[in-house]
């Protein structure tokens, strides 16, 4: 939890990305040896800075051409009492210092995906496979984008200062990219036993909340808060008691989030308002708002919503966006158009792998009666997965294709 707020700082401090990694590492592991025996201090975030600091000291003092900043850090700890004073300091900053960190990281002597992996990687803590999922690519390959990151980073002696106006305007779509990830990883969780990850919500939602204070009336930084507000909304309708996914058609509205809806559709009409064409953010958000408006699932717009995908499909072409338009197509036109549009799909490389393709095209053959080849298909999807309970819903619907086909279980 301390992670990505113990690294921007300390990348304040010593100016270099990889340094306040292995800081931050070794104070980490320094918690780890002696919290056992002494506690959890009162304040673990003062408590790792404070150890950080004292690690930056010992290697600065073995490092003449970083006497200044050896004195600046000396002062620094010498300034006053241990745990209260480094606390206000850090909640005077570290908002600021986590945006930085952002905005360095997604620097353009970078790649797009180089920006995006490596604060992915510092900022949410998040894994190489998890980012891996999130880019639809190897392990491997994530891996190695993120050391060059890194390297390119200390080799342009990138100054880790906050960006002008200028710069932040040039980087801020791979910042905003940047952030949804970190949602979607909240929001839906690349592996382990839990559906969600709210921590990292919450996290994204606090970004975008800060990012839209700093940007005011940027239509696409508005966008994509209105969408993170409105899709968080049903966050407590999302699993049920023992904590077993709940599909967006089968929740209860009533626990949806109110005041987060309505924030987010205020935030969706300010974007709206503002001129020019929509961008992707704004479309997404715009889609969300159909599901929100919609008392029930009966009731909800579909064709309005195939329409936006369509739109947003121009806008920022993509087969992930192409199989969500599947399933939109699937519930205005039916099953049928939806499966055609999933089916041109099949060749695509950027999909192999990806579990949602056979998810849902096996719920649009469920829906036309084929429960024999849905039954496959949600196999093949929950074998794709990495996340417990969304396996376990698979394969309870592969289930439940097998019975309604009057196929013999395996034995």
């Amino acid at each position: 939890m301390e992670s990505a707020r113990l690294i921007a700082g300390l990348v304040r401090m010593v100016r270099d990305v990889s340094l306040a990694e292995d800081l931050a590492q070794d104070a980490l592991v320094a918690a780890l040896q002696q919290w056992p025996e002494t506690g959890v201090p009162g304040n673990p975030g003062a408590w790792l800075m404070t150890i950080a600091k004292r690690r930056a000291v010992d290697l600065f003092r073995r490092n003449e051409r970083l006497e200044r900043k050896q004195a600046e850090l000396e002062r620094e700890l010498e300034g006053g009492s241990f745990m209260p004073d480094f606390d206000a300091a850090l909640e005077d900053r570290i908002e600021d210092d986590l945006l930085r960190l952002m905005f360095i990281c997604c620097h353009p002597v970078l790649s797009t995906e180089a920006r995006a992996a490596l604060t992915l990687r510092l900022l949410a803590g998040l894994t190489t496979q998890e980012i891996a999922r999130a880019f639809l690519t190897a392990d491997t390959t994530i891996g190695q984008r993120i050391s060059r990151a890194k390297s390119t980073l200390a080799k342009a002696r990138v100054p880790f200062e906050e960006p002008d106006a200028a710069q932040r305007a040039e980087r801020l779509s791979s910042v905003l990219d940047v952030i949804y990830l970190l949602f979607n990883e909240g929001y839906s969780a690349t592996a382990g036993e839990d559906w969600m990850r709210p921590g990292l919500c919450d996290e994204a939602l606090r970004l975008g909340r800060v990012l839209a204070a700093l940007t005011r009336d940027e239509p696409d930084v508005l966008g994509l808060l209105a969408l993170m507000q409105i899709q968080a909304s049903r966050s407590a309708a999302r699993t049920g008691p023992n904590g077993a996914p709940i599909l967006l058609l089968d929740q209860d509205r009533s626990r949806w989030d109110r005041f987060l809806i309505h924030h987010g559709l205020e935030a969706l009409e300010r974007a709206e308002s503002l001129s020019g064409a929509p961008g992707s953010y704004v479309l997404q958000a715009a889609i969300a708002a159909c599901h929100a408006r919609a008392a029930t699932a009966a009731d909800t717009d579909w064709h309005r919503i195939a329409a936006l995908y369509a739109a947003l499909v121009r806008v920022e072409p993509s087969p992930i966006i192409e199989l969500n338009r599947a399933v939109a197509v699937s519930m205005a036109d039916g099953p049928a158009a939806g499966l055609a549009v999933v089916d041109a799909l099949a060749g695509s490389a950027v999909l192999d792998g990806y579990h949602l393709l056979p998810s849902v095209r096996g719920d649009l053959l469920t829906r036309l009666g084929r429960h024999e080849e849905a039954r496959a298909e949600f196999e093949r999807a929950a074998a794709m997965t990495r996340n417990e309970r969304e396996r376990d819903l698979l394969l309870a619907r592969a289930h439940e294709s097998r019975a309604d086909s009057g196929a013999e279980p395996n034995r």
